[in-house]
């Protein structure tokens, strides 16, 4: 096909989409925000992005009311109301409410990683893992927090920093009434109930039940 991608294989019915595609592998992001700086490889994009300085969003639900910034958000909440999960994974049977969701799923299975990464030979199973990963080359941090203007390079990490703010701790001890922000604790806090100690030192073979108790413990030899 004369518009195909020559890093990853994908075609195009218009030259335009695919210039608008290469951007993804390229890094290049040529439509900036005049309010914040931030930059996108799509001018769609930051039309989109442009809503979250306005307040604008045009696409409502029919059912609840609930309104998004972008289409595509509005026509996967719809499918919540039905709870209608179409694609099936033939390998493991799981089922998506999306297309787009199965097929990146299914990588998972076959290994593909279709998005490199122009500086360094990383590469992934969707754009939106290349897009955070780039940044991390970059430094950009585009996710700010509102209440302290601390900033991060997911969502994720915003949202986990937010719980800092609201006091909110989601993952609770079943042996006890502890609670943490992160999975992450809970995982630490839950060897001091069974006393495992996964990481171990190369030198002296004394184990610790974290990563950094470890690094600690390492400096002293």
């Amino acid at each position: 096909a004369p518009n195909t991608c020559r890093e990853c294989g994908k075609s195009f019915r218009q030259r335009s989409a695919l210039v608008d595609h290469r951007r993804i592998h390229t890094g290049e992001r040529p439509f900036g925000c005049p309010e914040c700086g931030r930059r996108f490889n799509h001018r769609s994009s930051l039309v989109t992005h442009r809503r979250i300085h306005t307040g604008d969003t045009p696409y409502t639900c029919p059912d609840c009311g609930k309104s998004y910034r972008i289409g595509n958000n509005l026509r996967r909440h719809r499918k919540t109301h039905t709870d209608e999960r179409p694609y099936g994974c033939r390998e493991c049977g799981k089922s998506f409410r999306h297309r787009s969701t199965l097929t990146i799923h299914l990588r998972l299975h076959s290994g593909e990683k279709p998005y490199r990464c122009s500086q360094c030979p990383k590469s992934f199973t969707n754009s939106s893992g290349l897009v955070q990963h780039w940044w991390t080359h970059t430094g950009e941090r585009p996710y700010q927090c509102s209440q302290c203007g601390r900033r991060f390079r997911n969502t994720s990490q915003l949202a986990q920093h937010w719980r800092i703010h609201t006091g909110e701790r989601p993952y609770r001890c079943p042996r006890c009434p502890k609670s943490f922000t992160k999975s992450s604790g809970l995982v630490r806090h839950w060897q001091t109930h069974t006393g495992e100690r996964p990481y171990d030192c190369s030198q002296c073979r004394r184990r610790f039940a974290d990563s950094s108790q470890l690094a600690r413990h390492q400096r002293t030899h």
